[in-house]
C-alpha cells in the first residue's frame, strides 16, 4: 500500500484506489519569467520519485508535466535540467488547462513552490517546499537558484556531480524548504562518491540476498509518504553493519536506488581508488 499525505488535510491517503493498478501523476509548475531554477526542478523530482516507488510496488505509472506555456528556449532548458537530475521525462507535457487535460483525472497532484491549481481539482495535493540559494556574505540573494544552459554550473560549484544536487534535495521530505549551500552539496558530492566506491567494492563480491529487516524497513519508510531521507539514513546503516554480507550490501544499495536514482552502481566495472 502506499500512502501520500494530502497537503489540504495532513491526512495519509491510500494511492491509487485499491481497484486500480494505474497511478496517474501530474505535476505543476509556476509560470516563470526569471528562468528556469532549482525551485522549479524539485517539483518534477518529487514526481520522477513517486512514480519509481510506485512501480516498485508492481504499480504502473504516467505522469504529466503542466506548465505555462513556455517559448522553446526555456522548454528546451527545462527539458535539460531534468535530464542531468535524472528525472525520467514525463509522458506528456501540457499547459495549465487542467479541465481539458489528463491532470484533471490524477490521483495526485504535485505542486512546486508558488504554484496555484483550482480547489475542486480532485486526487492528493503535495505541496512541494521551497529551494532557495544561500544569500552571499552580502545578505543579498544570488542568481544560483537560477538554471542556464550549462547546467548545473549555474546553481552548483564547479565540479559538482548533477546527481549530488538531487542527493541533497532526497535528504529533505518533500514538504520541507531546502537551502543550497556550497557546504550541503560538497558533502552530498563525498556521500555519493564514497556510496559508489563501496558499491564496487560489494560488487566484487558473491551476491546475497537483501536482508529481510532492511527490505521491509525500506518498503514501509517509501510506502508512509515517500520516506526517502529515512531510506538515505538507512543506507549509511547498512553500509556500517558488520552482520551483512558485502554481496548483500551491493544488492540493497541497487535496489533501492531504483527509488533514489543516483547511479550508485556507476563505478561497477571500473578501477578506482582504494580507501584511504
Amino acid at each position: 500500500m502506499l500512502r501520500i499525505a494530502d497537503t489540504r488535510t495532513g491526512r495519509l491517503v491510500e494511492i491509487p484506489s485499491a481497484h486500480r493498478h494505474l497511478l496517474r501523476i501530474c505535476v505543476h509548475l509556476p509560470v516563470i519569467d526569471t528562468g528556469i531554477g532549482a525551485v522549479h526542478l524539485r517539483a518534477p523530482l518529487v514526481g520522477d520519485v513517486l512514480a519509481r516507488t510506485a512501480e516498485l510496488q508492481g504499480l504502473q505509472s504516467v505522469t504529466v508535466l503542466a506548465t505555462p506555456d513556455l517559448p522553446p528556449e526555456p522548454a528546451r532548458t527545462l527539458e535539460r535540467a531534468m535530464a542531468v537530475l535524472g528525472i525520467h521525462p514525463p509522458a506528456t507535457v501540457d499547459v495549465h488547462h487542467l479541465t481539458e487535460t489528463v491532470c484533471a483525472a490524477a490521483d495526485v497532484h504535485v505542486l512546486a513552490y508558488g504554484t496555484s491549481v483550482q480547489d475542486a481539482v480532485g486526487g492528493v495535493r503535495i505541496d512541494v517546499g521551497q529551494v532557495s540559494p544561500a544569500p552571499p556574505d552580502g545578505g543579498v540573494p544570488g542568481r544560483s537558484h537560477l538554471l542556464a544552459s550549462d547546467l548545473p554550473d549555474a546553481f552548483a560549484p564547479e565540479g559538482t556531480d548533477p546527481l549530488a544536487v538531487r542527493m541533497l534535495l532526497l535528504g529533505h521530505a518533500h514538504s520541507t524548504p531546502v537551502t543550497v549551500t556550497s557546504a550541503a552539496l560538497d558533502e552530498a558530492r563525498r556521500m555519493l562518491r564514497h556510496w559508489r566506491q563501496q558499491v564496487a567494492d560489494w560488487a566484487q563480491e558473491p551476491s546475497r540476498p537483501i536482508p529481510a529487516d532492511v527490505l521491509r524497513q525500506a518498503h514501509a519508510a517509501l510506502a508512509d509518504d515517500l520516506g526517502v531521507p529515512a531510506v538515505l539514513d538507512m543506507l549509511v546503516s547498512v553500509a556500517k553493519r558488520a552482520d551483512v554480507p558485502a554481496g548483500a550490501k551491493f544488492e540493497t544499495f541497487a535496489f533501492l536506488d531504483r527509488v533514489l536514482g543516483l547511479d550508485l552502481a556507476r563505478q561497477v566495472g571500473h578501477q578506482h581508488p582504494a580507501t584511504p
